[in-house]
């Protein structure tokens, strides 16, 4: 990452670390991945067409529909049942419709010789009545025919009715007929011309190439291309019959893909025809199912005006027109290439994953033997410790107290303290691994004396036994060298602490606390090693040497420069120091945290 700052012109680059894990089981699995990842992005380069830019098409719709239907109806003249044969053809069964729609009639229910007057209305459960008190002048319903004189007449026999002013005689509710009056209508044939554009790509097309066989008709494998449709096979491709769906109607779907490859060395645009039915075949009667309306045809019969009511069943056919043209972008290209590239970071994710789940909790659950999954844990662990480092949020309030009887350190928070340090619990956090790279900074006056052979080394260990307590120590002194605070009453706390959580003897006594804290030979190559042109006058010296004597024992008790940080020095360590090296004015300001 660059930043840049205003003049003068400074500018810095940060990277990430990366850990290279010489391991043979997870390298082939990275390297799998890496495999898998780039066969995924050639599959769907090549197969998907992404170096192509895609456009939708614009489309416009023509049909024609061609056939001859004959129709038997049967008609009462005179009391006798006649029948009547009529030829039925385009004119007569196709109806224009908006959009890119049409409509194919298949089945018919005519109401002849209705003129405007009064007449009973037909017999329902609302239109029955037995007196004038069940008809409402003037009432009309969506379901009505017509609106109600309010007065209840014969419509037929014993059957009353409210009489309305309508058309008359009222159309009677009556099914379809079976089989449909125009059941050959599965045999007309529907021809679609469909013109596409595609603006952006300066392409044209139509379905309708010149020179096609206007004699042929659609089929699925044998005549793909054909733009010429039977009836009958739309509805055999969706697995209905043609003759179940036009007694009461239906909608089918007949849709028309596009997928145009433009590019000039593999130039591809052709239609790809399929059907889908898109009425609910399943509806029940009070569904109103199917597909169906009215209309009528009007004349004058005697002056008289007179028209013929007719609903109609049929299908309504939707064309449906969709898809897209796609030709080679180097924009594309090169914007699909730079999003896949992610896919390879999956490989470090999963092993990241896999390593972080099976790492030393598996190893410490007390349910398990260590010793018989320690081995694979132990090598997660590692590189979990070399990757990930976990932090606490440094709140100015954060403290940290170790005690050298204890193997962890204690995290306590300031906000909660009541009483003093020595007394507060707090949480345990374990302490970070050993860091041997400082010791190589000291003199070599600190390293290891020359050993004769056959002499035995001589160690100063740390006695635990318990030394006389300082006549000023408090009460909460555990190694009976810690000196009462001079801060004020509310934040003595703070200081209020001991190098031990039990009774023994004090760190200060250590031969570790004396060579690597009280040193003055190690304390000033310490501090001329950060900064080799610092001036120690005498004035300044002692207070240098202090605060750097802090800050070793710190950093040796508490491992971690972080933890250092926040680290509350014993009362007994710092008093040690102190007396090391003097402040002149003898006043001193006590713990002060870095943020």
């Amino acid at each position: 990452m660059l930043a840049c700052s205003q003049p003068p012109l400074r500018c810095h680059y940060k990277t990430v670390k990366a850990i290279h894990s010489q391991n043979t089981w997870l390298g082939t699995l990275k390297n799998l991945f890496m495999v898998g990842s780039f066969v995924y992005i050639c599959f769907a380069l090549v197969s998907d067409k992404r170096y192509q830019r895609k456009e939708p098409l614009i489309s416009s719709v023509h049909t024609k529909v061609k056939g001859i239907a004959e129709v038997r109806e049967e008609i009462i003249e005179s009391g006798a049942k006649k029948v009547v044969q009529s030829v039925f053809d385009t004119a007569d069964y196709t109806f224009p419709l908006q959009g890119n729609s049409f409509f194919v009639m298949t089945n018919f229910l005519k109401t002849e010789g209705q003129e405007q007057g009064l007449c009973p209305e037909y017999p329902t459960r609302r239109t029955l009545c037995s007196s004038d008190r069940g008809c409402k002048k003037g009432w009309m319903d969506p379901q009505s025919k017509g609106i109600q004189t309010g007065r209840c007449i014969v419509y037929k026999g014993n059957q009353k009715t409210c009489e309305v002013s309508a058309w008359c005689p009222i159309e009677a509710v009556e099914e379809a007929p079976r089989p449909a009056l125009l059941n050959s209508a599965e045999n007309f044939t529907v021809l679609i011309k469909n013109n596409i554009d595609f603006p952006g790509h300066n392409y044209t097309t139509r379905n309708f190439l010149p020179g096609l066989n206007i004699t042929c008709t659609f089929h699925k494998t044998q005549n793909p291309q054909c733009p010429i449709f039977r009836l009958g096979d739309i509805f055999r491709e969706t697995g209905d019959h043609f003759s179940d769906v036009a007694i009461q109607g239906g909608i089918m779907g007949i849709e028309i893909y596009w997928d145009c490859n433009l590019d000039r060395w593999f130039h591809r645009c052709r239609p790809k025809y399929s059907f889908r039915r898109l009425d609910d075949k399943t509806a029940s009667e009070s569904s109103y199912p199917g597909y169906n309306f009215r209309y009528a045809k009007y004349y004058k019969e005697n002056n008289v005006e007179k028209r013929t009511l007719i609903k109609v069943f049929g299908i309504r056919f939707d064309i449906l027109v969709f898809g897209t043209g796609g030709k080679f972008d180097i924009i594309q290209l090169i914007v699909f290439v730079g999003s896949t590239l992610s896919y390879f970071g999956l490989a470090t994710l999963f092993i990241d994953f896999l390593i972080n789940t099976y790492s030393s909790k598996f190893c410490r659950s007390s349910i398990y033997p260590c010793c018989k999954y320690c081995e694979p844990c132990s090598v997660n662990e590692y590189y979990y410790r070399k990757k990930c480092e976990s932090i606490v949020e440094p709140k100015p309030t954060l403290k940290y107290v170790s005690f050298v009887d204890e193997s962890h350190i204690r995290m306590v928070d300031q906000q909660l303290l009541g009483r003093s340090l020595q007394d507060v619990k707090g949480e345990k956090v374990p302490r970070p691994s050993m860091d041997f790279t400082d010791l190589s900074r000291l003199p070599l006056s600190l390293q290891d004396p020359h050993v004769t052979p056959g002499q035995p080394e001589d160690i100063q260990l740390l006695s635990e036994e318990v030394t006389p307590r300082h006549k000023d120590s408090p009460h909460w002194c555990q190694c009976g060298n810690c000196l009462p605070s001079q801060l004020p009453e509310s934040h003595r706390c703070l200081e209020e602490l001991c190098c031990r959580k039990k009774m023994g003897a004090c760190i200060t006594t250590s031969e570790p606390f004396r060579k690597l804290v009280l040193s003055r030979r190690v304390l000033q190559f310490l501090l001329l090693y950060q900064e080799p042109l610092l001036v120690l006058d005498a004035d300044s010296t002692n207070s240098q040497l202090r605060h750097c004597a802090y800050r070793c024992y710190a950093t040796w008790r508490f491992g971690s420069q972080d933890l250092a940080d926040f680290a509350i020095l014993p009362s007994c360590c710092r008093w040690r120091i102190r007396r090391e090296f003097p402040k002149s004015e003898g006043q001193y300001s006590g713990f002060k945290s870095p943020y």
